[in-house]
């Protein structure tokens, strides 16, 4: 069925309208399964979620090797978030027709829902088994590997991702992480760059300015953490370190350190999980106030 035409939603992908006939198969009234599949489409186009399930299912009883159905079906279940249902529905896809890339790459999408990162990854390398040149089979691997923790993979599926002109900020993020916990500094500095230069995000300039403060570099740090605040007010992790850059890079400079601190103190203090720093913020302060007031009155 080569004729299908693909559209994104929610994650997966949904096989469009059959404007021809299916071909005729032994035992399985395809022109009746056709009706009921045209007819899940235009339920599902207008938003009759129920019906558009049932028409999908009429399809399938119509005839059960109607692979089309059975993707636009789990799509509608992953939409609604009834995740077991829709990976059930794709696992039946892809052993009905163990050559449908949009199968599998759906069952690895509802499994990455899941939190399987296994059979992710599993479903996930067969797609790419049967389209090796899809970079966004890669991406969703490397995603897989992020959450798993393989770092190296991560580097290696993402790199193929790229090389196939695939990738977004999210990507280079992930590089720059698995280059990050591979010790390839540059390398992680490079990605994180790229990252940003396609969309600025706070985790981004975040992890580029913990880089920076690991180096010393602490007026480049500062910047990265200031650029993260402006794109997250509220984030009072970037608010700590930028203090703590701030301070570092130049000590004596009370007001614009004292200002720093009290920033952080203002975005944690309601926060349980930062009751430590919060109380050693609030002490940094006390001590930064005095030594403005012993140097004043020199």
């Amino acid at each position: 069925m080569n004729y299908r035409k693909q559209t994104a939603l929610s994650g997966v992908l949904i096989i469009g309208l059959l404007l021809i006939a299916v071909p005729t198969v032994l035992a399985a009234d395809t022109e009746k399964a056709k009706e009921h599949y045209n007819s899940g489409i235009e339920m599902a186009q207008a938003g009759k979620t129920k019906d558009a399930v049932l028409s999908y299912m009429a399809a399938i009883s119509a005839d059960e090797g109607f692979i089309d159905a059975y993707i636009n079906l789990g799509a509608i279940y992953f939409e609604t978030r009834e995740y077991d249902k829709a990976m059930e529905t794709f696992k039946t896809a892809t052993e009905k027709d163990p050559t449908s890339v949009t199968a599998f790459a759906n069952l690895g999408r509802v499994n990455y829902a899941l939190k399987r990162w296994l059979e992710a990854e599993t479903a996930f390398k067969s797609a790419i088994s049967l389209d090796d040149k899809n970079a966004e089979f890669y991406k969703e691997l490397g995603k897989v590997y992020y959450k798993k923790g393989d770092f190296t993979k991560v580097v290696e599926s993402i790199s193929k991702c790229h090389q196939l002109g695939g990738g977004d900020h999210n990507s280079y993020y992930m590089l720059g992480k698995g280059y990050q916990n591979q010790d390839k500094t540059t390398d992680a500095i490079a990605a994180y760059k790229k990252s940003l230069e396609l969309e600025k995000s706070y985790k981004t300039h975040s992890a580029l300015g913990g880089i920076y403060l690991g180096q010393e570099k602490y007026s480049a740090a500062a910047r990265e953490y200031k650029a993260a605040l402006k794109v997250n007010p509220k984030g009072s992790t970037a608010a700590y370190n930028y203090a703590v850059a701030v301070q570092t890079q130049d000590p004596e400079n009370y007001d614009a350190n004292i200002k720093a601190w009290q920033d952080f103190i203002r975005l944690a203090k309601k926060n349980p999980r930062k009751k430590n720093q919060v109380a050693e913020a609030e002490r940094v302060v006390k001590e930064l106030q005095e030594a403005k007031k012993q140097a004043d009155l020199q």
